[in-house]
């Protein structure tokens, strides 16, 4: 089913990624996790593609995070560790694929959808998106320290603050503002601006592309520390138990705290 829902279509050296399962708006299950990591591994060795396009499908979402029920077979903070190092991994395959990338965003790009689109290079967006990552509000698990660092350096560490402690949400024009979104425009102006962008990236110097992706993303890792002790804390919390199954239950969550 992951390639029900996660699709590759190359055409004049562009690569269209589309996340599509409108009806839960585009959360990743595990299966499409794995076929992300295979679609940018072909991606990698294919040198006749310039950019590559990542976009949510229903026009309601980008990727409304990773499916919730999943985290109900998560027995301690073990199981934490284990998948945010499989999120790590394919969100560092996007972050690395050679050629320019770009995030084409419209509705909700929440959670591990706002952790993809920031592994971009470029956003583009509507004025109805919103971006953020509510766990302080919905499952109280946590980010990685690689995911964190993204944001950070994309958002600066007061909004970023205002994301994960205060569980508040970015709408467009803000990001566009502080420069996390190049542009703005109408739903029906969406397309054609991505296509814009595209043929723009497409038509530059690709080595100076590839070099340059490559120093900015070694800056990034160089100071991203270890912190798997804080992810298994937070995942091995009760809080957390509590968060999915209040999730699941659809009835808000109860902080206790441990």
């Amino acid at each position: 089913m992951s390639e029900t829902h996660l699709h590759l279509r190359i055409d004049g050296g562009v690569a269209r990624v589309t996340f599509d399962r409108p009806e839960a708006r585009n959360a990743m299950t595990w299966g499409m996790y794995q076929r992300l990591h295979a679609i940018c591994e072909r991606l990698r060795a294919d040198s006749t593609v310039r950019v590559v396009r990542f976009q949510g499908a229903g026009g309601q979402a980008f990727v409304a995070g990773t499916d919730i029920a999943q985290f109900q077979s998560f027995k301690d903070g073990e199981a934490g560790v284990a998948y945010e190092r499989g999120i790590d991994a394919g969100i560092a395959l996007v972050e690395s694929l050679p050629m320019p990338t770009v995030a084409v965003v419209e509705g909700w790009a929440i959670g591990g959808g706002l952790a993809i689109a920031t592994a971009c290079d470029f956003r583009i967006a509507t004025p109805g998106t919103r971006f953020g990552v509510p766990i302080a509000r919905t499952l109280g698990n946590c980010l990685s320290a690689a995911n964190v660092a993204r944001l950070v350096a994309a958002l600066g560490r007061p909004r970023v603050e205002r994301l994960l402690l205060l569980a508040e949400l970015l709408d467009a024009e803000e990001a566009r503002d502080c420069g996390f979104v190049l542009e703005v425009v109408p739903p029906q102006e969406l397309d054609a601006a991505a296509q814009r962008l595209c043929e723009r990236l497409a038509a530059l110097a690709p080595v100076t592309q590839r070099v340059s992706k490559h120093m900015l993303n070694r800056l990034l890792r160089q100071d991203v520390p270890d912190a798997e002790d804080l992810i298994r804390e937070c995942y091995g919390s009760a809080d957390f138990h509590e968060g999915v199954q209040a999730f699941v239950e659809k009835r808000p969550p109860v902080w206790r705290g441990r």
